[in-house]
């Protein structure tokens, strides 16, 4: 037996893959909405299940809803077997993976939803399936060849079970409108927390803000700079709006005997670059860093008065890129 270059191996499995997910994507109808709606309008949790490869697929998707806002768990169908079933409650409804629709671990899983009358949402190719026909919905998956077609391990199958449970989850995210700040909500650390931070999480705040009135002159701005260590000095307006905006740079440009007496709006930069307590930290440092001139420094306004001001080095410690 002439064995195969392993490059080839891959590209072979990608492709079959990739076929079985374009028969995937032709075959959805109007089931899929019907489960969509169905689980929009659920009051409980959906219950994820499967066993062997399904099960960990199951056990992915469970973990993708719950972070997309769909409130849902895994329960080992072996396990509700034998105690777990106390879980599903009346407002429930369960998804149960399965290839074939024949597992029988799913048998009294199957048998509790028909008992109590809990929805059940199947996810097989067995279309004529025991799974198929227990199920009020039926998300139905291509009988694709499998990748490994010596030994026919889960291989497209599960791939199709997995962009399924994607499908579902962003379907259900949009219709809830579902935003990044409730993304944020369940995904506070790490380099995804950090990118979904706002300019409101990391902006020093209160008197901690560098602001003086634009009657000041440049001796009384070099003492708010020095004192506050930010590095700037915002001017504000008699009705408290930003009008602008001192920084090294100016100071370097306007460096004479006369700096101290000069009033601070002869060496302001008038119209900074500004944004709200609610724009996402990675779209502040993309506002800082584009264009001509790199600013470090950035005002966090409301209605053209100052709220807050965001340093850069306050998003490099919160791990922004």
């Amino acid at each position: 037996m002439t064995q195969s270059r392993p490059l080839d191996v891959a590209r072979r499995v990608i492709e079959l893959e990739r076929q079985g997910l374009e028969q995937l994507a032709h075959g959805l109808d109007a089931d899929f909405d019907a489960v969509v709606q169905r689980l929009v309008d659920l009051k409980g949790r959906l219950i994820c299940a499967g066993v062997g490869k399904s099960g960990h697929v199951a056990r992915k998707i469970a973990a993708t809803l719950a972070s997309t806002g769909t409130p849902s768990q895994f329960v080992h169908p072996t396990e509700a077997s034998h105690g777990d079933l106390g879980m599903i409650t009346p407002d429930d409804a369960v998804l149960a993976l399965s290839k074939s629709g024949e597992t029988r671990e799913l048998g009294d899983l199957m048998a509790y939803c028909r008992r109590f009358g809990t929805p059940l949402i199947g996810m097989t190719t067995g279309a004529q399936s025991g799974l198929a026909k227990a199920s009020d919905h039926l998300l139905l998956i291509p009988d694709a060849p499998e990748a490994c077609a010596e030994t026919r391990a889960p291989t497209t199958s599960t791939t199709l079970m997995m962009a399924l449970g994607d499908a579902l989850a962003v379907a259900l995210l949009e219709a809830r409108g579902f935003t990044a700040q409730d993304f944020k909500t369940y995904h506070p650390g790490g380099a995804l927390g950090a990118t979904l931070a706002t300019v409101g999480d990391l902006m020093h705040t209160g008197d901690a803000v560098p602001l003086i009135g634009d009657d000041a002159v440049m001796s009384e701005a070099l003492i708010e700079i020095s004192a506050k260590g930010l590095g700037c000095v915002g001017i504000i307006s008699s009705d408290n709006k930003l009008v602008g905006m001192i920084t090294d740079g100016d100071l370097r440009r306007h460096m004479g005997p006369q700096l101290l007496d000069l009033p601070v709006t002869e060496v302001m930069t008038r119209g900074p670059r500004t944004a709200s307590a609610g724009t996402l930290a990675a779209d502040a440092l993309r506002l800082m860093t584009s264009g001509r001139v790199k600013i470090t420094q950035l005002f966090a306004v409301e209605d053209g008065r100052p709220t807050g001001l965001l340093h850069i080095h306050d998003l490099l410690r919160a791990g922004v890129k």
